[in-house]
């Protein structure tokens, strides 16, 4: 399970309010299911790593911070689910 939140600053579509103007979020669902299906991951650091560098890299974003969630963990102990978030901002 992801969790995504996508620091976008000042944009044209909050006056325009034109997809054209933002970031297009079916787009950006999109790419994020490719880079998750690309590889198998082990573990959910490097695949929200791999998510952030990719969006940052792809939109002007001022910051992006993903969580993966995985539920019921293949672990000895009684977890709903364990997760990992990661924030980045562009230079990092």
């Amino acid at each position: 399970m992801l969790d995504l939140r996508l620091e976008l600053g000042e944009v044209d579509a909050t006056a325009t309010d034109r997809i054209d103007d933002t970031v297009d979020y079916a787009e950006v669902c999109q790419l994020v299911t490719l880079i998750a299906q690309q590889r198998s991951h082990r573990t959910l650091e490097r695949l929200c790593s791999r998510i952030a560098d990719r969006l940052l890299a792809d939109y002007e974003l001022e910051g992006v911070w993903v969580k993966a969630a995985k539920p019921e963990p293949p672990i000895p102990l009684p977890v709903d689910e364990v997760s990992v978030e990661v924030w980045r901002e562009p230079g990092e």
